[in-house]
């Protein structure tokens, strides 16, 4: 079990480091990099750079907000 462990955790982490890395390179490299240069092509436009994080972190909130109101509502009967 440990060495499944261990590699979800690599693969956790290189996943993490991926995202990390493409998204700071869309946000901070790619505005200064000629609009007409083929790496452009990789990348998704701008505005979505605002929007995927907003929309995630919305539903991330409702999920979160829907599991405390389960468990909130399912420990309330467990006290009756």
């Amino acid at each position: 079990m440990e060495l499944a462990d261990r590699a979800i955790g690599l693969l956790l982490s290189v996943i993490s480091t991926f995202i990390f890395t493409y998204y700071t390179f869309w946000v901070i490299i790619l505005p200064f990099v000629d609009s007409d240069h083929f790496v452009h092509k990789y990348f998704l436009p701008q505005e979505y750079a605002i929007l995927i994080p907003v929309y995630a972190g919305v539903t991330l909130i409702c999920f979160l907000s829907v599991f405390i109101g389960y468990v909130m509502l399912k420990s309330k009967k467990k006290k009756a």
